[in-house]
């Protein structure tokens, strides 16, 4: 039966807490990664090279701290105790934003040295349409109904979706920024083309959650609805953010792809030059 009370505050929905296993988690990673920098780059960092460049380290630990926020206090028990449209936007940010930050911000020589014992296998599930059918085969059974119910009334399968998502989230933007040669990226027009045939796929489910005439998730209309939101009103915006949101952050991928891209030919072009003489 729909819930027809009404909560006005987070409180009444996500009483506050911490979320120890993901703190332990997010944090755990960050260390390994400043330990395996300094520990392990006398040893396989190449000469020549910066060992780990700022920039590295920023997008490194800011995928972590997107990812901490939205599977924390209070995101993440929004979304599981009220409103979809929460649970959507930390689905995004576990898939969109974090997996190729991390990835981005990754010095190639320790990627390969954390990646070298699964690395026959990790060439066959990054090509890229293996990437894209893994990811979006979990993506599209994530957004099942009966998924859904599962995952907001039993916390360790919620927990297993959350990791096959990012799992598959990290294989599907290898193909565009995997840092280690043994797997290179694709040329920057396939990045383009990769990053827009993903954009496509989400348009599918999507659609349901915005054309639906009643709310394809029941388990939501029996929650708190916080803000006074409808489920109905709550799987539109929900579908809303998962086309336009996650649209607009592959785009803006296409858009860097092709900005980087013409950088680079345009310093090629320029170092090829012939310097004018001066002569008639």
């Amino acid at each position: 039966m729909p819930y027809v009370g009404l909560a006005t505050t987070v409180a009444d929905v996500a009483p506050f807490h911490l979320h120890l296993d993901v703190i332990g988690l997010m944090v755990g990673l960050g260390i390994a990664y400043e330990y395996g920098i300094r520990k392990l780059a006398p040893f396989h960092a190449p000469r020549g090279e910066p060992i780990v460049t700022r920039a590295q380290r920023i997008r490194f630990h800011s995928g972590l701290a997107a990812m901490l926020i939205v599977s924390g206090w209070p995101i993440h028990d929004i979304g599981e105790n009220s409103l979809y449209t929460i649970h959507m936007v930390e689905h995004l940010v576990l898939s969109l934003v974090g997996p190729p930050l991390v990835l981005w911000g990754t010095p190639w020589w320790l990627m390969r040295w954390a990646v070298r014992p699964i690395l026959p296998v990790l060439r066959i599930l990054t090509r890229p349409f293996v990437a894209l059918f893994l990811f979006n085969a979990v993506l599209g059974l994530l957004h099942a109904p009966a998924v859904v119910e599962l995952m907001v009334t039993t916390t360790l399968f919620h927990f297993v979706a959350h990791a096959a998502l990012v799992g598959t989230a990290f294989l599907m933007w290898w193909p565009v920024v995997g840092p280690i040669p043994d797997i290179p990226q694709l040329a920057p027009f396939q990045r383009m083309g990769y990053v827009f045939l993903q954009s496509l796929v989400p348009t599918i489910p999507s659609a349901f959650l915005i054309l639906g005439e009643r709310a394809v998730y029941p388990i939501y209309e029996t929650m708190p609805r916080l803000w006074g939101m409808s489920a109905h009103t709550d799987q539109m915006v929900a579908g809303l953010i998962m086309k336009f949101g996650g649209g607009l952050l592959l785009w803006g991928v296409i858009a860097g792809v092709w900005f980087s891209w013409w950088a680079e030919e345009k310093r090629f072009d320029d170092a090829t030059t012939p310097a004018p003489t001066g002569r008639l």
